[in-house]
C-alpha cells in the first residue's frame, strides 16, 4: 500500500507555482458552487487527514484554509478525549463535527487515530482493532449512503525521510517546538506503525471512500497532490453522484396477516386505587435507582413510540415526576429543522445523547425514519430500508458506553385510539393534541402496523429489546413502564438499598 508513496516524488519550485493560482481559483469556484447548490442536490465534504508525524499533516491543513474561503471550511483538531466526551460513545465528537451541506469539514486526526495507536501500543490486540475497523466501515458506509463525499488522505514517510525531517525540524529555533518527545518515540516505532496503518487502510479503502497514501517528504509535491485529488473529487461530484442506488430486497410481510402487536392482550386493568399505591412504589424506586452512588457512571436514553393518542406523554409526564430536574432532560422530535437536514439523518440525535448520571427522555427519536418516513414516502425505500442497520449499530454504541437504553411502543387499538381523538375535540385544554395529521395517520393504519411490525422485529435484540406496552388502559401502562425502566436500570447498576 505504501511501495509507490515511497518512491521520492518531487516536484520543483517553478513548477509548483505554474500550478498552484489556477488551482487556487478552481478551489474557490468549486466551494462557491457547493455552496450554492440546491437543498436536494447539495452535499458535504468530509476530508480526513492522518499519517505519520513530520508528513506534513500539519502544513496542508493550514495550506487548504489559506487557498480556499475558510469561512465555508469547519476545521477540527482531535488529540486526546475530553473529560465530556469520554462519557460519550467514541464516534460521538466526530459525529458533532461533520459539517453540513454546502461545507467541507477537516479532520486533522480522525475516527482512525484511536484505535490505531491503542494498537501500536499494545493496548488492543489486533481482533480489538478489527472489531474498531467494522464499526467505521459501517460509519462510513453510512456517511457515503447519506451524500457525503468523503476524502481520505494519508501522509507516508519512509524511516529515513521521517527522521530527516523531524532532526531538520529539531535544529531550526523556529520550528523545534513542533517535536514533540512523542514523535521521536513514533520515530522507533515506525515499521510497527507501517504495519498497522497498511492493515487499517486496506480493510477500510472502499469504492466510495477510497484512501489516497501522499509522499509527504516533498512539501511541493503533497500540496499539489492533496489539492489536486480535492478539486478533481468535488468536481466529479457536482456532476452528480457517481454510484446508483442499491437494489433492495422487498420485505416480505407475514403470509397470515398476523403482526407482533397483535399478540397483545390491550385491554389490561389497573384499578384507581392499585394505580395510586403503584405509583408510589415505583417512582420511589426510580428516585432512589437515579440518586444512588452506582447511576453516576451510567445514564438512561428512554425512547417513546407509540400510536398516536396512546399515552407517551402521560408515561413521560410519570417518570419526570419522580426524578429532579437537574437531572433528565425531555426531547420532544418532530420534523428535522433546515439545520438538522443539512446533516446525516442520525445527527440530530447523537448530539442529545446525555453524560454520565443523566436521563435523555426521546419523545418520538429516531424510529421516525422508519415509520412515518416509510409510510408517508418522505424518503427513497433504500433510504429507509439502510435505517435498520445504522439504528442498530447507532443503539450498540450506547450500550457498549455503559448507556442504559430503554425502548417503548405504546399500543392502543383503532376504537380506543378514535375515542381518545373525539375526546380531545371536545375537550378544550386537549384541543392542541389533536391535528390534521393525526387524523391522516389514522386512516394509514394498517401501513403504520406492517412498519411497527418491522420496526420491532429488526431492531430488537437481548442487548437493547423492546417493550410492548398494552396501553388502553393509562393506567396500566404508566405502571408497566415505570416497572420496566426500573427493572433496566436494576439490571445494570443492582437494586437500590
Amino acid at each position: 500500500m505504501f511501495d509507490a508513496a515511497e518512491l521520492g516524488h518531487h516536484i520543483d519550485k517553478a513548477a509548483y507555482k505554474a500550478a498552484v493560482a489556477p488551482l487556487r481559483e478552481a478551489l474557490l469556484d468549486l466551494q462557491y458552487e457547493m455552496k450554492q447548490m440546491p437543498e436536494g442536490k447539495a452535499f458535504p465534504v468530509v476530508i480526513l487527514i492522518d499519517g505519520l508525524d513530520g508528513a506534513g499533516k500539519g502544513e496542508t491543513v493550514n495550506l487548504l484554509n489559506e487557498w480556499m474561503d475558510p469561512r465555508l471550511i469547519h476545521t477540527h483538531a482531535f488529540g486526546d478525549r475530553s473529560d465530556r466526551e469520554q462519557e460519550r460513545p467514541e464516534m460521538w465528537r466526530y459525529w458533532l463535527a461533520l459539517p453540513p451541506k454546502g461545507r467541507i469539514g477537516i479532520m486533522f486526526g480522525s475516527w482512525y487515530s484511536e484505535p490505531m495507536n491503542k494498537r501500536v501500543t499494545g493496548s488492543i490486540s489486533t481482533a480489538r482493532l478489527d472489531q474498531a475497523i467494522d464499526g467505521i466501515n459501517r460509519f462510513e458506509r453510512m456517511l457515503c449512503s447519506e451524500g457525503v463525499l468523503l476524502l481520505k488522505f494519508w501522509f507516508h514517510l519512509t524511516y529515513d525521510a521521517q527522521k530527516k525531517r523531524l532532526d531538520e525540524l529539531q535544529a531550526d529555533p523556529n520550528t523545534r517546538w513542533r517535536v514533540r518527545p512523542i514523535d521521536r518515540k513514533n520515530l522507533e516505532r515506525h515499521a510497527k506503525i507501517r504495519r498497522v496503518a497498511e492493515h487499517v487502510l486496506h480493510r477500510t479503502s472502499s469504492a466510495q471512500a477510497p484512501w489516497l497514501v501522499v509522499d509527504g517528504s516533498d512539501p511541493y509535491y503533497r500540496a499539489l497532490t492533496v489539492g489536486e485529488m480535492l478539486k478533481s473529487r468535488i468536481a466529479l461530484r457536482l456532476q452528480g453522484p457517481t454510484y446508483a442506488g442499491a437494489d433492495v430486497a422487498p420485505l416480505t410481510p407475514p403470509l397470515d396477516g398476523r403482526y407482533l402487536l397483535d399478540s397483545l392482550q390491550l385491554n389490561q386493568t389497573l384499578e384507581s386505587a392499585d394505580y395510586a399505591v403503584a405509583l408510589e412504589k415505583w417512582q420511589g424506586r426510580l428516585a432512589r435507582l437515579v440518586r444512588s452512588d452506582a447511576f453516576r457512571s451510567h445514564s438512561v436514553v428512554a425512547v417513546f413510540e407509540g400510536h398516536d393518542a396512546a399515552g407517551k406523554g402521560g408515561a413521560i409526564r410519570r417518570i419526570s415526576a419522580a426524578l429532579d430536574a437537574r437531572q433528565y432532560r425531555v426531547v420532544p422530535i418532530a420534523a428535522p429543522t433546515e439545520e438538522e437536514r443539512a446533516q446525516p439523518y442520525l445527527w440530530r440525535f447523537w448530539r442529545q445523547l446525555p453524560p454520565r448520571g443523566q436521563v435523555t427522555i426521546f419523545d418520538r427519536s429516531w424510529y421516525g425514519r422508519v415509520l412515518v418516513e416509510r409510510v408517508e414516502g418522505f424518503c427513497p425505500e433504500a433510504d429507509w430500508m439502510r435505517a435498520y442497520e445504522e439504528i442498530n449499530d447507532f443503539e450498540r454504541q450506547l450500550c457498549a458506553k455503559g448507556i442504559i437504553l430503554v425502548k417503548f411502543w405504546l399500543a392502543i387499538d383503532k376504537d380506543e385510539q378514535l375515542r381518545r381523538f373525539e375526546e380531545r375535540e371536545a375537550t378544550g385544554f386537549k384541543r392542541y393534541k389533536i391535528t390534521p395529521e393525526d387524523w391522516r395517520n389514522r386512516e394509514k393504519w394498517d401501513q403504520y402496523a406492517i412498519a411497527i411490525h418491522d420496526m420491532v422485529d429488526r431492531t430488537g435484540s437481548t442487548e437493547h429489546p423492546w417493550t410492548l406496552v398494552e396501553a388502553n388502559n393509562k393506567r396500566y401502562a404508566r405502571i408497566k413502564v415505570l416497572k420496566v425502566l426500573c427493572e433496566a436500570i436494576e439490571g445494570k447498576i443492582g437494586r437500590s438499598s
